[in-house]
């Protein structure tokens, strides 16, 4: 156990997938690669960004291993999410062997579970495993780990080191900042949102698990640094500017496409999604992909030449010049 708390920004990565639809590794090692020259803290595979849910177990355990090799000593945070207490301790044991930093792992997922069984899980975790464990708190799809229930495991279980919230709810998080942080300082708190995480620094955070961190590193990295900085006028300022951005990869449809999108538009090639796409949805997407080329594209971010060409006029256009003049304005100007 480590008595280095983590801090920073951690990138979930997607995983790309080749012509035959199998992990891209190359591309994987190119993206995490990159992402590590642009300064990023560290790395999350195997998240939702990663698709974890849509791998092989085997497929997690590469993942994990390709991005560890590429890490360049950067930590990883690797997701330990398993379907049982077994294959967690045993995904535990393998990121362990690859020297991770530590796993994460979320409330368990498809049957619902009463708070004491939730807190037993945890508990036998934190005795079992060989590798400090992030507590991942994502209601939306796994069970939701109650602010007492992880104050008794922060306060109990020494290989419990953090918690990552992807709750979307603020006041949640200030109440763990509030409960568990003055009696166990080094326990960390990241924030898994990237509309608050501004306002996750300001509050105390120690940082987060950014999905826009794959596609615009360089922004998010900006926002943490002058969050550390006291340069709070500043990072406020582009965390508002990136609101519309974000929200136009989050809501795409088939998630995590949109980010996916934001990849390929930065000179990556993700290779098609592991699950079916309506040809509404294909038409769409297309129309949404244009909107973050003209993004990025006008920031002086590399994308398609093809892209923000002229073109006859849409309903569309008054949003995507909206998008264009608040990203031109963060990005172009300031970094």
């Amino acid at each position: 156990m480590s008595t280095s708390p983590l801090t920073g920004i951690f990138v979930p990565n997607i995983v790309p997938y080749d012509a035959q639809g199998r992990v891209h590794e190359e591309e994987l090692r190119r993206i995490i690669r990159w992402l590590g020259e642009k300064g990023v803290t560290g790395f999350y595979p195997n998240g939702s960004m990663g698709e974890f849910i849509r791998l092989s177990y085997e497929e997690r355990r590469k993942v994990v291993r390709i991005v560890s090799e590429e890490a360049g000593g950067r930590p990883v945070l690797a997701g330990a999410a398993e379907p049982n207490v077994d294959l967690v301790i045993e995904m535990c044991r393998y990121c362990a062997d690859l020297g991770c930093r530590a796993v994460s792992i979320t409330g368990p997922y498809y049957y619902k579970l009463s708070q004491e069984s939730i807190e037993t899980y945890f508990r036998e975790l934190a005795a079992k495993s060989p590798i400090d464990i992030v507590i991942y708190n994502i209601p939306a799809f796994a069970n939701e780990i109650s602010v007492p229930v992880l104050k008794r495991l922060a306060l109990d279980c020494p290989r419990i080191i953090g918690t990552k919230d992807t709750s979307r709810d603020m006041p949640r998080y200030q109440q763990v900042l509030h409960e568990i942080k003055p009696q166990r300082p080094d326990f960390s708190v990241l924030m898994g949102w990237e509309e608050l995480l501004c306002t996750a620094l300001f509050m105390g955070g120690d940082g987060g698990t950014i999905s826009t961190a794959g596609v615009i590193p360089e922004v998010i990295m900006k926002i943490y640094h002058d969050a550390l900085a006291g340069n709070w006028a500043e990072a406020k300022r582009v965390q508002f500017k990136l609101l519309d951005l974000f929200s136009l990869m989050v809501n795409a449809p088939n998630f995590p496409e949109g980010f996916r999108i934001g990849y390929e538009l930065r000179g990556f090639h993700p290779g098609r999604a592991r699950f079916p796409i309506s040809e509404g949805e294909l038409k769409l997407m297309a129309e949404i992909r244009d909107r973050i080329a003209c993004v990025l594209g006008e920031c002086g971010f590399s994308t398609s030449p093809r892209v923000c060409s002229a073109n006859p006029a849409s309903p569309d256009d008054d949003l995507r010049a909206t998008v264009e003049s608040i990203v031109r304005n963060v990005v172009a100007s300031r970094l």
